[in-house]
């Protein structure tokens, strides 16, 4: 069941922006973080907020692992959404906890003060009555949730007035958490393998020689990260997964060939990229690989080796998976290459 909720007729961004003069305890702007441990209360408003879980351990691992980028510019995860954060008594404390750093900032324009105030008294007999205390573990109290992660002026485009739901409800707004939006924090927590390739022959490279270049399928396998959110009735999870599709090699210079012409490896059935190189083929073409037309000296190249990753979820009530943009990780790697002198008699 879904309810429809009316945009607050006094909270503005421009109101949300002001707050952020006040404390981030009090503003209630950040990360989520889950309530101090022994049971004790705790007066940071970060315990007020819903808490997603992230279960990280099909990521991927090592030293070298790191978080893909989107290769779709005008794509990015959910700067802020709304879901469940207050019953009843956490909402009324947070007004009162808040009016009161409001009331005692000399700095705070009388134009906030008094819309603050006119929000407040909204909750106490307005179009509510003591903060729904009469309905207190029949629902809960929905705001706005900030990613952090976000550029900051994004954070606040979710600007509604805290709105009431009851348990198994589903306010009808814009950005109202779903398992999409989970999935693209999911996206977020994603971290992938090093891109180290191995190159033979070994040693240094040789000018005119090919250069084999591969990626063993044991480290390259699918990875995922799980976001999941349970609380005012809610229970939904979403797993956003990425899968190694290709591999792109940027010799770091223009002096070379690219083996395909593309400079881009599709990934073999047992998922590993480009073929080992095996004694006698020293002349031949590689799958995967690069030919250097000019020594690097006394210095080397840096060749820059990026995989993109097929990424796709699914989750709660979406069985299929689902399509997000790929995502790209890459290492840059220095390699030597010398000349091989001949002399012709």
């Amino acid at each position: 069941m879904r309810i429809a909720v009316k945009r607050g007729g006094v909270a503005t961004a421009a109101l949300v922006l002001v707050l952020c003069n006040v404390s981030p305890a009090v503003a209630g702007i950040g990360v989520d973080r889950p309530p101090t441990g022994g049971g004790q209360k705790n007066d940071d408003i970060y315990a007020q907020v819903e808490v997603i879980k992230y279960d990280t351990s099909k990521n991927g691992n090592g030293p070298s692992a790191g978080p893909v980028a989107a290769v779709q510019a005008d794509w990015s995860p959910p700067p802020c959404w709304y879901a469940p954060k207050w019953s009843p008594d956490e909402l009324r404390d947070y007004y009162q906890r808040t009016y009161e750093a409001i009331v005692h900032d000399p700095g705070m324009p009388p134009e906030a003060r008094n819309k603050w105030n006119e929000e407040r008294h909204n909750y106490i007999d307005g179009d509510y009555e003591d903060f729904n205390q009469e309905k207190e573990g029949e629902g809960m109290w929905w705001g706005a949730v900030q990613n952090p992660n976000a550029p900051f002026e994004e954070q606040f485009a979710c600007d509604r007035v805290p709105f009431w739901a009851d348990n198994g409800e589903t306010p009808d707004v814009e950005n109202i958490i779903t398992p999409e939006i989970l999935a693209g924090l999911a996206y977020e927590q994603i971290k992938v393998p090093g891109t180290e390739v191995t190159l033979a022959p070994g040693g240094k490279s040789k000018v005119n020689l090919p250069t084999w270049a591969w990626l063993d399928g044991g480290e390259f396998k699918p990875v995922a990260v799980t976001a999941s959110l349970a609380v005012g009735g809610l229970d939904m999870s979403a797993t956003t997964t990425a899968t190694p599709k290709s591999l792109r090699i940027e010799p770091g210079t223009k002096d070379a060939r690219l083996h395909p012409a593309s400079g881009e490896c599709t990934i073999n059935g047992d998922g590993s990229i480009g073929e080992p190189y095996a004694k006698g083929k020293a002349d031949q073409e590689p799958p995967c690989g690069l030919t250097y037309l000019r020594s690097s000296g006394d210095g080397s190249y840096a060749m820059e080796a990026t995989v993109t990753w097929e990424i796709s979820w699914t989750g709660t009530g979406v069985a299929a998976p689902q399509a997000l943009p790929d995502g790209t990780f890459g290492n840059e790697q220095a390699v030597e290459v010398e000349e091989i002198q001949s002399i012709n008699r």
